[in-house]
């Protein structure tokens, strides 16, 4: 018998077994699938911070502590990390800027400065790179592009977007690595026709464009990682809808008080 077992009386293993679920528990449970919800529809990639966040954003009382505690018994948890690499090609001989930015992340007012850098993405088909401008007033993504291959044209696309969505007044700094893609003439150009100023992160330092390389963190523990793309095309698809309906709209970020870039 299961009294024996867990060596209590049959009188009190049968008070117990039927004694009625407390307030507590029926509140817990209540909350467990409300928290259930919130993971699905972020993608299953948020933590207790944003967990929390989203639901008191319906409406609900609940601290950050019972949160945690009632994802681990149920073991939901966020997208696990996995390393990624680099794609910067800075051996060259072009001229680079200075690294006027110096980590200055947090910005006060919109189109004030903006950051650039280009990643990868693995398919079947070989590389897919894609390349992106923030404007890190918001940390939104106002700029992208996609190509099998690494080029100029590439980054000067996210920027072309960028320009053409924003329409900046005067005033913008525009921050990325100093890879060639980025000290080439076209790429230069195209940001002083504009009257943008220029700012490069320092050699093999990857942290002066943190915010950037953090989106791409981002980007690969939620979304690529847990992905096997047949087709550059798939990839395409799905990148361009986890950027603009979920990233830029939905996706709470805890730099913006936990509220989504939009």
């Amino acid at each position: 018998m299961k009294y024996r077992a867990i060596k209590v009386s049959p009188s009190g293993y049968y008070a117990w077994l039927n004694r009625p679920e407390s307030a507590r528990a029926r509140a817990n449970r209540r909350l467990l699938n409300q928290i259930r919800e919130a993971h699905r529809r972020s993608r299953r990639c948020y933590g207790s911070p944003r967990i929390t966040r989203e639901l008191r954003a319906q409406g609900l009382c609940v601290g950050e502590n019972r949160v945690a505690k009632l994802m681990r018994a149920a073991q939901i948890r966020a997208k696990s990390v996995r390393k990624w690499r680099a794609t910067t090609q800075s051996s060259h001989r072009l001229a680079v800027a200075e690294n006027t930015l110096n980590r200055a992340f947090n910005v006060t007012k919109p189109d004030r400065v903006w950051a650039g850098d280009i990643s990868y993405v693995w398919t079947t088909e070989g590389w897919l790179y894609l390349a992106v401008v923030l404007d890190l007033y918001s940390r939104a993504v106002i700029g992208w592009a996609m190509s099998e291959r690494l080029t100029t044209e590439l980054a000067t696309d996210a920027l072309t977007m960028a320009l053409r969505r924003r329409k900046p007044k005067g005033g913008l700094l525009h921050h990325s690595d100093r890879g060639i893609q980025y000290a080439a003439g076209d790429y230069q150009r195209l940001l002083a026709e504009h009257g943008i100023d220029c700012s490069m992160s320092r050699k093999g330092n990857c942290w002066d464009n943190a915010v950037v390389e953090s989106f791409f963190h981002t980007l690969k523990v939620e979304l690529v990682h847990h992905q096997r793309y047949l087709t550059r095309d798939e990839a395409r698809q799905d990148i361009f809808e986890w950027i603009e309906v979920f990233y830029n709209r939905q996706r709470r970020h805890s730099t913006l008080g936990y509220r989504s870039p939009a």
